[in-house]
């Protein structure tokens, strides 16, 4: 683990808006997908049902009050404790605008809109870099004492890694806010290690989305879960009526026990398919390839040779995988991969044993 301190509103080394959606755009709209980390075959029909029922209702302002309830009475929490935004996104710049805050850092490698967010919004963002040597894993002292805005992802991406919530929570201290990005947390069994809910840890702010296990990318929703006051303060920048009626319908819908139940399904499905894939993985160790492990999220990280010519010889075998390069703490050796379903896994594989073969002839 080492530092950074990262200024200035650019970064030539990394490309923070690069997302892995960029790969499927245009030319490579056609091409099956393994850098989008969206659940496929999603939104499932009774979504969509839902969704397009809301749709009656567009003449009203949106009113956000059912939906909110229903996200607090999930996580056993207050209403006042809830926050709705357009995707977790809409949150990192809604903390880098409302929270006045001298030193943030932030720990990579992970998603890189809230770095992008905080430069925006005239921040220095000091940048803890975790050390593949340690499994990208969080190590005790890695975050310096002097910071009062702490950001992680729990589990991270792109490094697959679900860090333990006791050590997360070791980070919160009195005067700083802890921000832990949980995204990708209900892809995990039993949402072990969430700290979601919990109200005894100073300073704590909690993000979900729900665009990656219900395929709602394209119509951005998610919360924020922390203590009254910064909610308080970061509705006070929120534009209003940031999440469209359809948007809040779908928020709802996704909180009843049946949706719950759905998701819980799909998180012990995606573990298996996981599973799969990095077992096929494993089988180009004599290539050099190597799967970051243990990976917990729908997705893997992995180390390969010639890693931009595999990427592009992926592509024109007809698949699309997210680079690795535009995250802070990895370079060009390094690509993410989706977990998808055996039969696409399968396809994929075979693929990547042409595209490692014609890189490295």
């Amino acid at each position: 683990m080492h530092t950074d301190r990262a200024h200035g509103p650019t970064d030539r080394a990394h490309d923070l808006r690069h997302h892995g959606d960029a790969e499927v755009r245009d030319d490579g709209a056609l091409l099956i997908d393994l850098a989008v980390n969206v659940r496929a075959d999603t939104p499932p029909v009774w979504l969509r049902e839902r969704i397009a029922d809301s749709l009656t209702g567009l003449a009203a302002y949106p009113d956000g009050r059912a939906a909110r309830a229903a996200v607090a009475a999930r996580h056993g929490l207050p209403v006042e404790h809830v926050l709705l935004t357009a995707g977790a996104a809409e949150a990192f710049v809604l903390l880098a605008r409302a929270l006045k805050v001298r030193q943030p850092v932030v720990v990579h490698p992970q998603f890189t809109e809230p770095e992008a967010a905080l430069r925006d919004a005239g921040h220095a963002v000091e940048r803890v870099l975790l050390r593949e040597a340690d499994g990208f894993r969080l190590t005790p002292g890695a975050v310096p004492e002097d910071a009062d805005l702490v950001l992680i992802g729990n589990p991270t991406n792109p490094t697959s890694v679900l860090h333990p919530a006791a050590a997360v929570a070791r980070l919160a201290r009195p005067g700083r806010t802890l921000v832990v990005d949980e995204a990708f947390m209900d892809a995990v069994p039993g949402e072990r290690e969430t700290l979601a809910g919990r109200t005894d840890i100073p300073g704590l702010v909690v993000l979900r989305s729900l665009t990656k296990t219900w395929g709602l990318a394209g119509l951005r929703i998610g919360y924020v879960l922390a203590a009254p006051e910064t909610i308080a303060e970061l509705e006070r920048v929120q534009p209003l009526w940031p999440v469209s009626t359809p948007a809040l319908a779908a928020a709802e819908a996704c909180m009843d026990s049946q949706a719950l139940a759905e998701a819980a399904h799909a998180a012990h499905r995606v573990t298996a398919d996981r599973a799969h894939l990095v077992a096929g993985l494993a089988e180009f160790a004599p290539d050099g390839l190597r799967v970051m492990e243990p990976a917990e999220a729908p997705f893997v990280l992995v180390r390969v040779p010639d890693a931009v010519a595999v990427r592009r010889h992926l592509r024109d075998l007809g698949f699309a995988v997210r680079r690795g390069d535009t995250f802070p703490g990895l370079d060009d050796q390094w690509l993410r991969l989706a977990v998808r379903d055996r039969a696409t896994v399968n396809r994929f594989l075979q693929a990547l044993d042409q595209a490692v073969t014609l890189a490295s002839g």
